[in-house]
């Protein structure tokens, strides 16, 4: 964080001080809500959680290098004692932005943000010092606190922001006003909590509302094909850039295809020129994900070669997205299992296919393991059917669907659809899955792994890769 004495934090947040000798120390490290993260000149947010409280850890931290913790009660040690944590530090981050004087880029979307995150920060560190948001850390706590890790030379802040209703992505805006806001899609994550992807689009519209005007260099990057985020355009005052492949989309891709690896190639054209781009990621969904970071780019005014060769050399930042390892054996295992909704499915399965078809040559064959998809409502049983229809269709070899009754409508959609013998198979969890895997593939074989995060399917992943046999069912029960 840039460098505030505790008396500033305290006239900031609203706080008092309690047991603070000299309030003109300053906090010079990071702000931090993991007591484990503690180091000199850090700053410790207590929270109380249902089975943690921090206010507990207070003479801990201190002991560890804190010089305060910022709590909602005296701690018997340095403190700045405010009515509400979370408030206190959304407005320290407001403050500190306001300070740094950094262009904050903010974007959001029902799949690939994290994705695009990466990517966009990617590009714009090759520019100029840049910080983003770690992982998926996108909500009221993980947003401030990217931001207050920004230090004196950052020049760019990209923060994901995730919403699950109305206000969510309003009030996040309020913390670190945007100047360039990208929106990717208007999916169906979520959709049980919205009620409906109008509702899920007036949300995400939030974003490009909150962003100044095109006079005061406002700029709000819209994905071209999607027709619901291409609407938002009438619901801002900042200039508007479009991405996609429609053919009136100011950054856009051309001539798109996949490597015999499935990796995406396509020639990069912005208003400044044209460039080609073959990523290093997986996946024909990634092309949109590089246009919108292009289209980031290209305001920023980076060139268009600039932009092409950063995207072509960015490779995965956040884990279990994703991820591709062959093991010795021959075996590939894709571990996308962080989260899951219907479009982020789809598109790892359209990965595999494609990543299939040259090892299908030689025997190789593709595996689906695959879980719920969590917060899906009254849509539940159709996404689940659909996504198990999809993997008949794109010839998916084997399809394992892992847990309850979300797994069985997986195997149904696939049974419906022509999945007939050993083609698809319902197994009840992750250990189950982890044996029937290792008794069944063979060198030449690529197998994705994907669920809702709550599934844990990282684990069968994870399984699958370890070094020592003997750990694997431990590993998958964790």
């Amino acid at each position: 964080m840039i460098a505030l004495s505790l008396a500033e934090i305290a006239t900031v947040v609203g706080g008092q001080t309690h047991d603070i000798p000299d309030p003109s120390v300053q906090v010079t490290g990071p702000v931090v809500i993991d007591s484990r993260k503690v180091t000199d000149g850090s700053l410790f947010a207590a929270f109380a959680g249902e089975r943690v409280d921090g206010h507990d850890y207070a003479a801990a931290v201190v002991d560890a290098g804190a010089v305060a913790v910022l709590a909602s009660r005296p701690v018997g040690a340095p403190a700045i004692v405010v009515d509400d944590v979370q408030a206190a530090l959304g407005a320290l981050a407001r403050a500190v932005v306001e300070r740094l004087g950094a262009t904050l880029v903010a974007l959001t979307g029902s799949a690939g943000k994290t994705s695009t995150k990466d990517l966009i920060a990617q590009v714009l560190r090759r520019k100029a010092p840049t910080v983003f948001t770690p992982g998926s850390f996108n909500n009221e706590i993980g947003l401030p606190l990217t931001a207050l890790s920004a230090t004196d030379d950052t020049r760019y802040l990209v923060l994901e922001m995730g919403a699950r209703g109305k206000g969510h992505i309003r009030y996040l805006t309020g913390l670190t006003p945007p100047r360039i806001g990208v929106v990717l899609n208007v999916g169906t994550a979520h959709i049980g909590e919205f009620g409906g992807r109008e509702q899920i689009a007036e949300a995400k519209g939030e974003l490009v509302e909150s962003l100044p005007s095109a006079s005061e260099g406002g700029t709000a990057i819209l994905n071209a094909d999607d027709p619901l985020v291409r609407a938002m355009a009438s619901r801002t005052k900042a200039k508007v850039l479009f991405f996609g492949e429609a053919a009136d989309a100011d950054v856009r891709a051309e001539n798109v295809r996949l490597t015999e690896n499935g990796q995406p190639s396509f020639s990069l054209r912005t208003p400044s020129g044209c460039s080609d781009v073959t990523m290093r990621l997986y996946g024909e969904h990634h092309v949109s994900n590089a246009l919108a970071a292009a289209a980031v780019a290209h305001d920023l005014g980076m060139s268009v070669d600039e932009i092409a060769l950063a995207l072509s050399e960015a490779g995965t930042l956040s884990r279990w997205r994703m991820e591709v390892t062959e093991r010795p054996d021959g075996v590939t295992v894709v571990n996308d299992a962080y989260n899951a909704n219907p479009e982020s499915m789809r598109a790892a399965l359209r990965a595999l296919a494609a990543m299939g078809k040259t090892r299908r040559a030689e025997g190789g064959r593709t595996w689906a393991v695959l879980g719920q998809m969590a917060e899906l409502g009254d849509e539940a049983l159709a996404e689940h059917d659909a996504v198990g229809r999809l993997a008949v269709r794109l010839n998916v070899s084997k399809l394992v669907a892992v847990g309850g009754r979300e797994a069985s409508w997986l195997q149904l959609g696939a049974y419906n659809e022509g999945s007939w013998g050993e083609e698809s198979v319902h197994v009840s969890d992750a250990q189950a899955a982890v044996d029937l895997l290792r008794s069944e593939l063979r060198p030449g074989d690529v197998v994705l792994v994907k669920a809702s995060r709550s599934v844990g399917l990282e684990s069968v992943a994870q399984a699958l890769l370890a070094v020592d046999g003997d750990n694997v069912g431990e590993v998958a029960a964790r």
